[in-house]
Order: C-alpha cells, then structure tokens, then sequence
C-alpha cells in the first residue's frame, strides 16, 4: 500500500472519529486524532484481521478507542450503522475496548497504565510459541506518569522481547493540561535507553512518510524491545481542536461538526 493510499485511509477514519462522537454525544476526538495516523499504518502494513496467529495491538490508551474503531470499520468488522449507538448501553462500542463486546480490538484496557503489561504477556507469548509477529502497545503521554508502565519497561528488557513495540502518543496534554507541568518526562528517550530499550523518535507522528519510514525501520530492530517517542498534535486535523486540552473529552456542536467535515476533506 502507498503513501497516498495510508494518507486517504487515516483522513476517512478522522472523519468518522468525529462522526462517531458527534452522533453519539460523547467522546474522547483530541487523543485519537493524535494517534490515527500511526494506528492506520499499523491496520492497513500489519495486523491481518483474518488470521489467527497474528500482530496484535493493545489500546493502552483506551479512551482514544475511537480511532480503532474507525479502522475496524474499513475492515469490514463493524457496521456505519454502529457508529451512533458508541458508548451506549448494550453497544458493541464500548467507550473503551472490551474483547467481550468486540474480540478483534485484542484486549481489554481503559484503567490507564495496564496495556504495556498486557502487551508485554501477549509478546512473551509469542515467543514461546516462536510466532514471528509483533505486538503493538499504544501508550499516551500522560499514562507514562503510571509506575506500572516503568516496571513492564523493566521486565521486557530483561526478557529480551523484540518482538514488543511501545508506541508512545507524545501530544503533550495530560487531560486539560500539559503533560510536562503535570510530572516532566523528559529526557524521555534517555530514560528508556536506561531502562534497555531501543528508541526511535517520530518527529511528527501525524506526517504519513515519516511513519512510514519509521515504522518500516522498527521492523528490522532486533535484540530489545523498541519505543517509538512519536511526536504528535492533540485534535491533529481539526483547527479548532488542534492543541487544545479541551478537546481530550469533548463532543462538537452541529456548527463545529459540519466545519471539521469541511475541513477533513
């Protein structure tokens, strides 16, 4: 699949990020508008839905489920029609990925900090089983002030699990404020390099050729477990919600709604 192709595939899952939200009356649109242009390379480059033995991705981040659902439905495992009926009672679109209602979101997450330990187990897995496939752990910013992440990074390295992918949605918004003001992460890169991971920087994570490029390098990395420090815009494709904490749980006005629609064309 080409650039361009990756790039149509991310702006029609923007638009249905927002539809879903606005139709239903609640939502999370800034952190998965931020993270959708690294999850569409990763649906559409890695996972095959159809396969038993696969590439699996944990929403550690589970509130921006949104954006998984939106790719969901370009493969054919959810209805449009279901789109309105997100985070309702009895829906399969629960407002944070349950395998009960939906299996092929692979795991259950949403209590902030447990989707690294749960991809960590997935990865060790694999191993045992001698699978070849990688195992995607999508980690907001803000979840990194949780001290279980820490202590998965401490085990994956010590376990060697290569075949695991930390993908951290660097868009510097802790809920309303910034991440750094909350608890500073930085150096983040040489923290992890000290924990023993191999560390890529995805200077804009929303620019479809860098992650590519990117996520197309991460694949030949052997040895360690990998964090990808992915650089991104809280609300990235809608002007008005573009950097601004506001927009992490947030539902658009029919006015707004129809400007975002024009403006994600």
């Amino acid at each position: 699949m080409n650039i361009e192709e990756l790039r149509a595939h991310a702006r029609q899952a923007r638009r249905d990020i927002v539809t879903m939200i606005y139709e239903s009356g609640i939502g999370h649109p800034g952190g998965a508008l931020s993270i959708i242009d690294i999850l569409t390379w990763i649906y559409d480059m890695e996972v095959d839905l159809h396969a038993t033995r696969r590439a699996r991705v944990v929403m550690s981040k589970g509130h921006a489920v949104a954006a998984q659902y939106a790719l969901l439905y370009q493969k054919g495992i959810i209805a449009r029609e279901e789109f309105h009926t997100f985070r309702q009672i009895d829906s399969r679109l629960q407002g944070h990925p349950s395998v009960k209602s939906l299996p092929q979101v692979d795991a259950t997450t949403g209590l902030l900090g447990q989707g690294l330990s749960v991809a960590a187990g997935m990865a060790a897995a694999k191993k045992r089983r001698q699978e070849p496939h990688r195992v995607f752990a999508i980690i907001g910013d803000g979840e990194m002030h949780e001290g279980q992440i820490w202590e998965t990074l401490q085990q994956a390295a010590h376990m060697k699990l290569d075949n695991l992918v930390a993908i951290i949605d660097y868009n510097g918004f802790s809920s309303h404020d910034p991440v750094n003001a909350v608890i500073n992460l930085e150096p983040l890169a040489d923290k992890l390099r000290c924990f023993g991971w191999q560390v890529l920087e995805l200077p804009n994570g929303n620019d479809m050729r860098q992650v590519a490029d990117t996520l197309a390098l991460s694949r030949h990395l052997t040895g360690k477990p990998l964090a990808i420090v992915a650089h991104t815009t809280k609300g990235c494709g809608v002007s008005y919600m573009e950097n601004n904490g506001d927009w992490h749980s947030k539902t658009p006005t029919q006015q707004q709604y129809q400007q975002a629609m024009e403006e994600l064309q």
